[in-house]
């Protein structure tokens, strides 16, 4: 990794950059998994309005090379369950992917609060996304074999909660 990346949290000023990053993002690494209409009808929900409104919920990241925002990455309450949490919005610009910024991304979620007071944490997974996630030692929640009705994987990890 050539340059230090820097973790902050997002701001309402970063939210059209992060539905770009989150577009590019979508069109060039997950186009492999899922059609254009796929990608397409998600991403009309994923506007920056959106991260707005997930901002407010969660702990969501940015991380940024350069002054530019290379990826982005949320970690929030799972369903309003105690001791749950959940990650969402873990996007790496495709060029910057393979570099190791998207565990340092995970590695910086798992430093949050949400994740230490958890003791299971889920994510949904696209089929792009999934390898990488089980290599950061999330596992296939229950016995799902294939994808559910989103086109999702659900992985979840165990951890023990600081007190």
């Amino acid at each position: 990794m050539p340059e230090k990346p820097t973790f902050r949290l997002f701001e309402p000023s970063d939210a059209d950059t992060v539905a770009a990053v989150v577009a590019k993002t979508m069109r060039t690494s997950n186009a492999v998994d899922y059609s254009s209409d796929y990608i397409e009808a998600d991403l009309a929900r994923l506007t920056a309005s959106y991260f707005l409104e997930k901002a407010q919920a969660t702990h969501f990241y940015v991380i940024e090379l350069a002054d530019q925002i290379i990826g982005t990455g949320a970690i929030g309450p799972y369903w309003d369950v105690a001791g749950e949490a959940s990650l969402f919005s873990i996007f790496i610009l495709p060029e910057y992917q393979h570099q190791g910024f998207g565990r340092l991304l995970i590695d910086t979620l798992e430093q949050d609060d949400y994740f230490k007071q958890a003791h299971r944490i889920e994510i949904p997974a696209s089929i792009t996304g999934r390898p990488f996630y089980e290599a950061m030692g999330y596992q296939i929640k229950g016995n799902q074999s294939e994808p559910d009705a989103e086109q999702l994987y659900r992985l979840e990890k165990f951890h023990t909660p600081e007190t």
